[in-house]
């Protein structure tokens, strides 16, 4: 069976998970909601910390939701949030999504939410998860895309990190950009043109978001999936990697400071 050959250049530290927490299906999955019907089963490919895959939850009480990630740490914690809301038809498991353990034809959707820009075979892990949906349902899929990010105010140290996370992500064998390659992936991944509806949507981030997000890069940079492959590579010193962790807090608290982070969107029909 096929493994994950990349590294997680954000790695899973505290300051990652805790504003992946923050995430919710009205935020991060709008365009999908409108296609869910009660009874429908779901399957959410690296849920992480589980809060958009416990919103889905609450639009299927007839169905079932099924959470997977690589990772038992956030695993657990997704189930805990879970339990917390009193959820009973929704799961979690360990999965890798370059092989995923489910039978043909399962799921009526298939989701995953900024996973492939992560990833060193995009294609193939949609081509697993257009497997496991039914004929009929759908493969939707919403990434990021780190060169179209607009943010306020422009300081050096937000610059050369803009730079450093590209090249970092690339290395690390994924795709920063993977927002304007959706379309593009869905279609080599099976589905045809007609299929597949791409959208474009973006996060903007402004006042206490705009300092928890500060907050959480100027913690993750710092981890060895960032920091690791920047010295390794000879892109950066730690020093300097420190200076740019320190330049996001005080960007933070900058009152007019806002961010926008595009990202690209597919729906994709199974027919």
């Amino acid at each position: 069976m096929a493994k994950e050959q990349a590294v997680y250049s954000h790695g899973h530290h505290k300051s990652v998970v805790e504003d992946h927490a923050r995430r919710t299906a009205q935020d991060s999955a709008a365009f999908l909601l409108p296609h869910i019907k009660p009874n429908h089963i779901i399957l959410d490919v690296g849920c992480g910390p589980g809060t958009i895959t416990a919103d889905l939850a609450t639009f299927v009480p007839e169905g079932k939701v099924i959470g997977g990630d690589a990772v038992e740490s956030v695993l657990e914690q997704a189930s805990q949030y879970a339990s917390s809301r009193g959820l009973t038809n929704i799961t979690f498991q360990k999965i890798d999504a370059n092989g995923l353990p489910f039978a043909d034809n399962s799921f009526d959707i298939v989701f995953c939410h900024q996973v492939l820009q992560h990833v060193k075979d995009p294609v193939g892990i949609l081509k697993e998860m257009r497997r496991v949906a039914k004929p009929g349902g759908i493969v939707a899929a919403r990434e990021a895309d780190y060169k179209s990010f607009a943010w306020y105010p422009e300081t050096p140290e937000i610059a050369r990190w803009a730079d450093l996370y590209q090249r970092v992500a690339k290395t690390n064998g994924g795709e920063p950009n993977a927002g304007r390659y959706c379309h593009v992936w869905a279609r080599q991944a099976g589905f045809s043109p007609d299929e597949i509806t791409a959208t474009w949507d973006c996060w903007r981030y402004a006042g206490q978001r705009v300092a928890q997000f500060s907050q959480s890069w100027a913690g993750r940079i710092l981890q060895p999936g960032f920091t690791g492959t920047a010295v390794r590579e000879g892109f950066a010193t730690e020093d300097e990697i420190k200076n740019i962790s320190e330049g996001w807090k005080r960007w933070g608290t900058d009152q007019d400071a806002f961010l926008a982070i595009p990202s690209g969107q597919i729906l994709c029909r199974k027919t």
